[in-house]
């Protein structure tokens, strides 16, 4: 029996960049090309600069030079660019309609309609299988949580050899231990450690309320520091993405309390995480952890500023930090074996700080397993 013909794809977009694309080819290319697929049939058109290393790299795909269809195509179109060519190759293909990304360039839809090309967006992913992890994919993530944990080691490190100053201010080597200073320790091992992170948070004291507040200024002692970490490696392309809260010193009787909660908060989400259960389930086993430990989730009377717990508890990682499915209080969808998520309850508090601990899961038939090995201890 005939398979039935699967709608075209289109995208044009870098590789390196666009994580659909990466999926689709698994090469990395830093500018934008375009990439069709009719029916398993796969097509990349590039530029003389890539041509010859994706014929080497890409040895099922159909290689077609864009110098080569610019003198082929309508004189008209060269104006067009990508677009007069990807319209003049889909002619050639005899494919009149295609889905592309949600995120695909306006102005290049545009032109391809004008042309008489019917495009369709998804709602997501082009690829919505990405949201399963195969072994090799959930290997990759691994190497990229080793990876991150690398990192945090560093910074715990310097932490652990760090001593506090007359004032409270951190100290290290003689000079005052700054969010941006322990920031460039943690990423410069990421990067000799074979991956590059961008945006790793070290919050102290009250800037960690603000959950993608990445930090800045003195650290202090006595006050929780929050690491999130979440660099993507070179050569895979895969991300880790893990949380750790430290206090160099004595930490307040309120946030032991909160990272005591946080941490029971965690394993009752991953103990309700198997397939077949609904994203909400483990939010609302966070949610419950607090409840009844008498965290509660509000406004600051005064500032406005939200406290407690305000975020969602987790998310799909892969080739982006943040994939689906979602967990969270408005999230719809159901768990199921090969997915890959986050675990990452907090608790914030205008004035005490913030806590937060995030591991990284595969969800199985019967539970999950935990791909993070990096301890958790508040003190050091």
């Amino acid at each position: 029996m005939k398979k039935p013909s699967q709608p075209a794809k289109l995208m044009i977009s870098a590789s390196t960049s666009d994580a659909d694309m990466y999926y689709a080819t698994r090469i990395f290319v830093p500018d934008p090309f375009i990439f069709i697929e009719k029916n398993g049939d796969k097509h990349v058109v590039m530029s003389d600069l890539e041509i010859d290393r994706t014929r080497r790299c890409l040895k099922d795909f159909h290689i077609w030079s864009l110098t080569e269809l610019k003198h082929k195509m309508p004189t008209e179109w060269l104006s067009l660019g990508l677009s007069g060519a990807a319209a003049h190759l889909l002619r050639k293909l005899k494919i009149r309609s295609v889905q592309v990304p949600g995120t695909f360039p306006f102005l290049q839809a545009t032109q391809l309609q004008t042309l008489g090309i019917k495009l369709t967006p998804t709602n997501g992913s082009l690829y919505p299988e990405r949201d399963f992890k195969s072994q090799a994919e959930i290997r990759f993530i691994q190497q990229a949580l080793k990876v991150t944990e690398s990192g945090i080691q560093a910074g715990l490190n310097a932490l652990k050899r760090a001593h506090i100053g007359s004032t409270k201010r951190l100290m290290l080597d003689g000079n005052p231990l700054t969010a941006e200073r322990l920031r460039a320790i943690i990423d410069g091992m990421i990067l000799h450690s074979g991956g590059i992170a961008q945006d790793t948070i070290v919050a102290c004291g009250k800037q960690g309320c603000d959950p993608h507040e990445r930090g800045h200024g003195p650290l202090k002692a006595h006050q929780p520091i929050i690491i999130d970490v979440f660099p993507r490696i070179t050569e895979s392309g895969y991300h880790g993405d893990i949380t750790r809260t430290f206090v160099k010193g004595q930490p307040e009787s309120m946030v032991q309390e909160m990272y005591d909660a946080v941490k029971v908060a965690q394993e009752a989400a991953i103990q309700s995480i198997r397939h077949g259960v609904s994203t909400k389930v483990p939010h609302e086993a966070v949610c419950n952890v607090f409840q009844k430990r008498g965290f509660i989730t509000s406004k600051h009377p005064k500032s406005g500023q939200h406290q407690g717990f305000f975020h969602g508890t987790g998310h799909g990682l892969g080739l982006e930090v943040h994939e689906m499915p979602r967990m969270g209080s408005t999230s719809s969808g159901t768990l199921l074996e090969k997915h890959v998520v986050t675990v990452e309850p907090g608790l914030y508090y205008p004035g005490i700080g913030g806590v937060r601990l995030e591991d990284v899961v595969v969800v199985t038939q019967n539970g999950t397993r935990n791909l993070v090995q990096f301890p958790k201890s508040l003190v050091v």
